[in-house]
């Protein structure tokens, strides 16, 4: 099912139109998704959603309206989303699907706000924003195939989608790839830091640093081989590489901070959920 299937009598609704929101709607637009065939809900979208709004020529709403929608995304704060989730039973009808994007709303809590309705949990990442993105989803029993396939459309305008059986590994996927850009930025920023150390100019450090991660990302996603293999393929025996990765992955290296890394992240996600 596509997003032809969408239209205004049975429109998508986005609730929230931050800056997750704005990138999927962005992502849906381009894919086609007409204009007329969505909602938004949000009394005050920051201003790049705004753009986003006003070239589309969608005017967003303060509170939800009282019509049924075929899918609402349900993109807000997890910190307000249990106060807004009974305000949205309203648009929730017999064939509604509900796909939630807030970090930590399990599929029983959402089920408690929201009441009987096929929902989907999800947890999509920031590189969504230039349709990159990479998507964990789960669903419940009420969501049929025809369900899913319209969600996995709309999840793969911005980037790649995989569906998960076990809720569980949700928390996983929130702390590998929901929260995993913040690990690659902080990785090109350290990198910058170490070059100025090492004396080059600060705006070069910079410069070569992104450089570097974004295009080992692009070689990483266009090439066949694994991550590593195409470490091995940059190691010379004794050479510059060899000396700097002794380092990385030594006892102390990246491989243990990493994992203390992504269990800290997953414990967290168990926090919001409980």
């Amino acid at each position: 099912m596509s997003l032809s299937s969408l239209s205004p009598s049975q429109p998508l609704a986005l609730i929230g139109a931050g800056k997750m929101g704005g990138a999927l709607l962005a992502g849906w637009l381009d894919r086609g998704l007409h204009p007329r065939a969505v909602v938004v809900v949000d009394p005050s979208p920051p201003e790049d959603s705004k753009a986003i709004l006003a070239k589309a020529g969608i005017a967003a709403v303060a509170t939800p309206r009282n019509v049924v929608a075929r899918v609402v995304v349900v993109a807000v704060k997890p910190q307000i989303i249990a106060g807004v989730l009974p305000e949205l039973r309203r648009m929730i009808g017999p064939g509604t699907i509900v796909l939630s994007i807030a970090a930590g709303s399990t599929l029983a809590n959402l089920e408690a706000g929201l009441g009987p309705a096929a929902i989907v949990r999800s947890i999509p990442n920031t590189p969504a924003q230039v349709g990159r993105g990479a998507t964990a989803a789960i669903a419940n029993n009420r969501l049929d195939a025809a369900g899913k396939a319209l969600v996995t459309a709309l999840l793969e305008a911005v980037g790649v989608v995989a569906w998960v059986a076990d809720e569980a590994l949700i928390e996983v996927a929130t702390a590998v790839s929901g929260s995993g850009p913040a690990y690659v930025f902080l990785l090109a920023e350290c990198l910058a830091e170490a070059a100025i150390a090492e004396g080059l100019p600060a705006e070069l450090a910079d410069r070569l640093a992104r450089a570097t991660v974004s295009g080992a990302g692009e070689l990483l996603e266009q090439s066949e081989l694994s991550p590593a293999q195409l470490r091995k393929n940059v190691t010379s025996p004794n050479g510059t590489t060899a000396a700097a990765l002794s380092i990385l992955m030594g006892e102390h290296g990246l491989a243990p901070l990493m994992r203390q890394a992504v269990a800290a992240a997953r414990r967290r996600t168990r926090e919001l959920s409980s």
